[in-house]
């Protein structure tokens, strides 16, 4: 029964269609869809990006000692620049200035070609080490509770990023996507996601973009919500920094 009033219903549309006035009002019902669905889309990312602002304004008002007191360690370990900054790549593959705070030794991106080789990530996209040498005594601290991630509050807030979205690769990482990968690119980049809570590092690459690919087809402001309350025990834990 279920399939005879299908074919009833496509039946009568294609009928309608036959005349002028059939032909226009399908069409209407057609645009109004679409607008409906263009309207919702635009609502979801309104919403979000009003979450995003609301949030990382809280957060920064609220924990500003917190920046102080790492930006003052960082100084005084080595001397050197309490911020690290480097080209990543966002939404569609716009480059953008991302901010954190300096975890490694000041000439750490050039001893990077000498490490490659360790990379604990077997499909070598992304490079990960466990007891990095480049680390400074301050910067494992930072990394093992993600506090060096703090900075990209700021990026939120002028908008190359968001609260929660896939985190945003290098350009050397990008250049080795196949078309698949670059499906992750296909929102704005986050501070948090499906896979920082589920085991951060410990996760290939693989592993990271079915999780990111997951994330931007089923995300919704309750989803982003709920990921940031998993992303504080997930923080706080320690599992999977490196």
């Amino acid at each position: 029964m279920h399939t005879l009033a299908i074919h009833s219903r496509l039946l009568h549309r294609f009928e309608t269609a036959q005349s002028p006035l059939g032909r226009w009002r399908l069409e209407s019902h057609v645009r109004c869809l679409r607008w409906l669905w263009q309207g919702v889309a635009v609502g979801g990312q309104m919403a979000k990006r009003a979450f995003d602002v609301v949030a990382g304004l809280a957060f920064l008002a609220v924990f500003s000692p917190l920046y102080l007191l790492i930006a003052l360690l960082v100084k005084l370990e080595d001397g050197g620049p309490v911020f690290f900054t480097q080209k990543r790549v966002g939404q569609f593959g716009r480059e953008f200035k991302f901010y954190k705070f300096r975890s490694m030794c000041v000439d750490a991106e050039a001893r990077l070609k000498a490490l490659l080789a360790t990379n604990q990530h077997k499909e070598g996209v992304t490079f990960k080490m466990k007891n990095d040498p480049r680390l400074t005594r301050i910067g494992k601290w930072l990394r093992r509770f993600s506090l060096d991630e703090l900075p990209q509050f700021f990026n939120v807030l002028i908008g190359d990023m968001s609260i929660v979205g896939p985190r945003p690769p290098v350009p050397r990482e990008v250049a080795l996507y196949s078309l698949a990968d670059r499906r992750r690119l296909a929102v704005k980049p986050g501070i948090t996601c499906l896979w920082q809570i589920g085991g951060r590092s410990e996760i290939d690459f693989s592993g990271q973009v079915k999780l990111d690919v997951k994330y931007i087809e089923e995300q919704s402001m309750w989803g982003d919500i709920a990921i940031v309350a998993r992303t504080v025990p997930a923080v706080l834990s320690g599992r999977g920094a490196c």
